[in-house]
């Protein structure tokens, strides 16, 4: 448990000092804005699609560790993909964030971002690693209003 504990925090402290994607993108076809009103976490998502295929993901804002690094894996795991398997990811990553501790979880397709079920140990940052994905559903369905945690 040591050595996966010491991988969860190296790899969201390397993605925290460095996220990667991270710059605003004026040219992006998808935008969405997020905001975790429980810490103050916010984002900007910028989206290039060709047909349904995510060719291009950005992000700018301020937040806590878990949400950078959880913004910069986000776009780092969804380049390429259509917008159904980043959904799908996205529903295996919130299934790993809120699987109780006790419960084991396929961790099948997450690769990287694995590392987060971590998170799980503390309940309150759950809304602290998927904002960046709430953001990314309100950026793939264009909807103009602010995308929660809550």
């Amino acid at each position: 448990m040591s050595d996966l504990r010491d991988l969860y925090q190296q790899t969201i402290i390397d993605h925290t000092r460095r996220p990667r994607n991270f710059r605003p993108m004026p040219d992006a076809d998808h935008h969405a804005r997020g905001h975790n009103p429980l810490c103050g976490d916010r984002l900007e998502l910028y989206l290039k699609l060709s047909g349904d295929r995510i060719t291009e993901a950005t992000f700018t804002g301020a937040g806590c560790a878990i949400s950078t690094a959880s913004a910069s894996m986000m776009t780092e795991a969804v380049k390429g993909r259509t917008i159904a398997e980043a959904q799908l990811l996205f529903e295996k990553f919130r299934i790993l964030l809120t699987t109780p501790i006790h419960e084991n979880v396929s961790l099948d397709g997450l690769d990287k971002l694995e590392v987060f079920g971590g998170v799980r140990e503390y309940p309150v940052r759950v809304k602290c690693a998927t904002l960046a994905w709430h953001t990314l559903e309100a950026a793939l369905k264009r909807d103009d209003h602010e995308a929660k945690t809550e």
